[in-house]
């Protein structure tokens, strides 16, 4: 559980919002026709990312990605062709995405070193959680920016109080701005607008589940909070967080909380090598556990981990989420 520690959110969630970027030295020079050309393809482009202002004077050319679900945004804009490099996989990329990555060099099975950060001589890093830019590991953005590598934190790891879908909306968008793909961006926002609307059709009239989000843990559960993505998807799928009110993405609970908030679903985050299965047994052979609905009634929905965070699987996940928590009555 390391790139999603409890510390680590807690830490990032005081950042302020915003977006990273690349940009060439201030003493290139360019011919005068193309300076006017990329002005008129939207750069110069100045945006800010959790407290860190960068101007790109161009999009960026060598791209590594930490963590899978910027992978999977880069994928979906069609920018495979700007990544030399991978790493950290939760569990398997969509099918439409498997020919596009194994064109990808995996640098390092979980987050690599700095040193084979720096082997694949990018201009821009991407990480998915704030434990990508760990300092301790010698990754830091500021450790990146010295090296003159540009860097960008997937903004759910930095905001606080905001509705996470439009967060998701942003930084498409910002993703797609920075890599001269405006138009890929903004189709792909409609068409997941869309699809969230189908399926708030669908659940209108329909009673809202009380959900307990069980993601790993034994003496404690650590679970979804109220101020990331996961926790919207839930309300948007039909349910009801238990811990919505914990203020963060993700957060450990006490099981003295589980059985008071008296749960009907427990949806369980497939990941990692810890099998569904496995975390089933723990639940349902917990004496303290056995008056819980959910358990009593062995009502548990699956999500594998990647749906769940702040990537282009949402819209899609919030569907096959409602159709777990409303058995039936999500059929067109």
């Amino acid at each position: 559980m390391s790139r999603r520690t409890p510390a680590l959110i807690a830490a990032a969630v005081l950042l302020p919002l915003a977006l990273t970027a690349c940009s060439s030295s201030d003493g290139a020079t360019t011919a005068t026709g193309d300076k006017a050309a990329a002005k008129s393809d939207g750069f110069p482009y100045t945006v800010k990312n959790c407290g860190v202002t960068t101007t790109f004077k161009a999009p960026p050319k060598r791209v590594v990605t930490m963590n899978q679900h910027v992978t999977e945004i880069m994928l979906e804009l069609g920018l495979k062709k700007s990544l030399v490099g991978t790493a950290y996989l939760d569990d398997q990329v969509l099918p439409k995405y498997a020919e596009d990555y194994a064109s990808v060099p995996v640098i390092a099975k979980e987050y690599p070193s700095y040193e084979q950060v720096l082997a694949t001589n990018p201009d821009f890093v991407y990480g998915g959680y704030g434990s990508a830019f760990t300092a301790g590991d010698g990754r830091s953005r500021e450790a990146l920016k010295k090296s003159g590598i540009e860097s960008r934190l997937n903004t759910e790891s930095c905001t606080k109080g905001d509705q996470p879908m439009d967060t998701l909306y942003e930084e498409i968008r910002e993703v797609g701005r920075t890599f001269g793909v405006t138009d890929r961006a903004e189709a792909w926002i409609k068409q997941a607008k869309a699809d969230n609307a189908a399926t708030a059709k669908k659940l209108a009239d329909l009673k809202p589940v009380p959900v307990f989000v069980y993601d790993s843990g034994d003496k404690t559960a650590f679970t979804a909070g109220g101020e990331g993505i996961g926790n919207e998807l839930i309300e948007r799928a039909g349910g009801t967080n238990v811990f919505a009110d914990l203020d963060k993405p993700f957060g450990d609970a006490s099981w003295e909380n589980v059985v008071a908030r008296k749960p009907e679903v427990v949806v369980i985050y497939d990941y990692g090598a810890t099998t569904v299965e496995q975390k089933k047994k723990r639940l349902l052979t917990d004496p303290a556990l056995a008056d819980v609905p959910a358990i009593k009634n062995k009502r548990f929905a699956v999500m594998p981990l990647s749906d769940a965070v702040l990537g282009v699987r949402v819209p899609a996940a919030v569907d096959k989420l409602a159709a777990q928590l409303h058995p039936g009555a999500t059929t067109p």
